[in-house]
């Protein structure tokens, strides 16, 4: 008898393979994914391997007796068999459960898939609490067109111990795949990078169930350190624009991946750290970083915005003044006017989200008529790090706050948002390669007010 049985943990794997197989196997290429989330909206993106019909079925989690609702597409060749997926007329503050069917048949998908609207809690309750994970530098090896030598990916299980955190919303900070050599002058080859990352099988939980929301840096833009003068920036931003589901992409004045997305009290606002940048070796106090178009919309969105906190999200970092290369503060101008701007406009509640380092920081900026401005740097996601920081004169940088260095492993990023109104707070913390928290940090509202 004893020889016919079988542990319930080996069913259990048995059956996670077998779900694996079928989805592996399917014209599945990649997806669902998660985009943004409005009050009665939501936006899913997948990519198939091949032209075929998609139908989504979704309808509210634990109604049986409620039916599904369903959306119905074809991809196509054009746009690399990718499909952008608007889900209309949904309760507000409610939690949906979705699947995914191609040529009429359930594709088998070993995690869950679901999302949650926004609630309209304005003039009602508290704002709701909520939690925010971040990264950049995600290289995914790829040994034909790798350099020699060791592999500059770690691996990719880090993005499990990401959704293991269950957060709201992923911010992918840049550098979100990295580009090689034979891809710089080839849209072709643009797409293929794209496609080799989004189908990474470490993803899928994370993008099916987070609400996915990025900007870009040079490795997702062009060659390293790229700026407005590259050739391909155009095709650059289309490809972009391909495979995220961000809420919007620049302005009509201005091209480019800039936008915002409000959640509960937050705000964020993504900028563009590419398409308009002057390249870094012209000497000049006055060349763009962001450009004249879109720092007028940065500040006319600070103005608008009645959010708690306003997190500004750029690739580069923002305010360490011992970066004086790849950095916004290495473009004096447009550095001083933005700050210059938040001051005499008393603007509360701004902070930074940077990636790009390879090395992970919370800077703190003192400013004589106003609140402190912090910068969380997050990176690296699963590129090689920057292991020999303490050999340099950052390693001792003052505007860091203490404890929050993290530099020899492959890391990520957490802000939890909770707190009763008027005593919000934000509460950052790093977690490393294998799932243990490095640090905590908090702020509160009044940390960054005048009052």
């Amino acid at each position: 008898m004893r020889k016919y049985l079988i542990s319930l943990s080996t069913l259990l794997f048995v059956l996670t393979i077998t779900l694996q197989g079928q989805q592996k196997h399917s014209l599945l290429e990649a997806g669902p994914m998660l985009g943004h989330v409005e009050m009665q909206e939501a936006n899913l993106w997948l990519q198939t391997k091949k032209s075929v019909k998609f139908k989504v079925k979704y309808r509210e989690e634990g109604s049986k007796n409620n039916e599904f609702h369903s959306f119905m597409g074809i991809t196509n060749g054009s746009s690399s068999y990718t499909a952008h997926i608007k889900l209309t007329n949904l309760k507000m503050g409610t939690t949906y459960t979705y699947e995914l069917y191609i040529e009429g048949k359930k594709v088998a998908l070993p995690y869950e898939t679901e999302f949650t609207t926004q609630q309209l809690w304005q003039w009602r309750t508290d704002a709701p609490d909520f939690t925010i994970a971040m990264g950049s530098c995600l290289y995914i090896n790829d040994g034909k067109y790798d350099r020699p030598g060791t592999p500059y990916g770690k691996g990719t299980e880090i993005l499990n111990k990401i959704n293991k955190q269950d957060p709201d919303i992923m911010l992918w900070l840049g550098d979100n795949v990295y580009y090689r050599e034979p891809d710089f002058y080839s849209q072709a080859r643009m797409d293929y990078r794209y496609k080799d990352a989004r189908n990474t099988p470490d993803m899928q939980p994370l993008l099916a169930n987070a609400i996915n929301l990025a900007t870009w840096d040079d490795h997702d833009y062009g060659p390293n350190n790229s700026d407005r003068s590259y050739r391909m920036r155009e095709e650059a931003l289309e490809i972009f624009k391909r495979y995220w589901a961000n809420p919007s992409y620049g302005t009509s004045e201005a091209k480019g991946v800039f936008t915002k997305y409000k959640y509960s009290d937050v705000e964020l606002f993504f900028m563009d750290d590419r398409y308009h940048r002057a390249p870094n070796n012209i000497e000049s106090e006055n060349k763009d970083f962001f450009g004249n178009a879109q720092l007028q919309w940065l500040k006319d969105s600070l103005v608008g915005s009645n959010a708690t906190f306003k997190i500004i999200v750029v690739g580069n970092q923002v305010t360490n003044k011992m970066n004086n290369h790849e950095s916004l503060y290495a473009y004096g101008s447009e550095y001083d006017e933005i700050m210059r701007f938040l001051e005499e406009h008393d603007i509360e509640g701004v902070l930074f989200i940077t990636g790009d380092r390879h090395f992970t920081e919370l800077l703190k900026t003192e400013r004589k008529n106003s609140y402190p401005v912090y910068e969380f740097t997050s990176s690296p996601l699963s590129s090689g790090a920057y292991s020999t920081l303490d050999e340099s004169k950052e390693y001792e940088n003052p505007q860091r706050v203490d404890g929050t260095l993290v530099y020899q492993d492959q890391n990520f990023g957490m802000i939890r948002v909770e707190g009763k109104k008027d005593n919000r707070r934000l509460v950052f913390e790093t977690y490393g390669s294998n799932g243990d928290k490095r640090w905590e940090y908090s702020i509160t509202e009044k940390d960054l007010s005048n009052k």
